[in-house]
């Protein structure tokens, strides 16, 4: 009850509020959408760090004799997938809402699961992030679709070109487990 009580406090102090109202951004979608479309967003990024920490687990214990073709497939997949955070976060605010702030919370939001397997094999690793980058694709189309909701054209935009590369990386993926 103490803590509660301490809690409410400190939401609703002076300093609190004015950074709550600093961190709203201008914007002509309704404070419904920027609150659907953030939530959405914030999943989103904690779905696409998961994937991308996973792809550079995967890079980095990569073996066998695809090694280097591999090894490379999945550190420029990596790449692409990590240019992909900065977007989404710097979308959610522009938009006045907030991003996500710790590994904690990207461990509650994401949906995507984690391999710390110590062994997994070469084509059990690129099947499993064929499934991940089908799964995101779903998690995008389903974001395009509040996006659409609510009028933001302009992270629906984002997302279609999101979409067309992580179909790209499953493709790739599809073709290199086929072996």
């Amino acid at each position: 009850m103490h803590q509660e009580r301490i809690l409410k406090t400190t939401l609703s102090s002076p300093a609190t509020q004015d950074v709550a109202r600093s961190l709203k951004t201008p914007t002509d979608i309704a404070e419904e959408g920027v609150a659907a479309i953030s939530e959405e967003l914030r999943t989103l990024l904690a779905d696409v760090m998961a994937l991308y920490v996973k792809t550079k687990n995967f890079h980095w214990h990569m073996s066998g004799p695809h090694f280097r073709d591999y090894h490379l497939l999945l550190d420029e997949q990596g790449s692409q997938i990590f240019e992909m955070t900065d977007d989404i976060a710097e979308r959610a605010r522009k938009l006045g809402g907030t991003s996500i702030r710790s590994i904690g919370q990207i461990n509650r939001l994401q949906r995507l699961k984690d391999n710390d397997q110590d062994d997994v094999r070469p084509q059990e690793m690129l099947s499993e992030l064929m499934s991940d980058n089908q799964q995101l694709t779903a998690f995008m189309r389903a974001t395009h679709a509040v996006c659409d909701e609510h009028g933001d054209v302009a992270t629906a935009s984002l997302l279609e070109n999101w979409i067309d590369q992580t179909e790209r990386r499953t493709w790739f993926l599809f073709e290199a487990a086929d072996e």
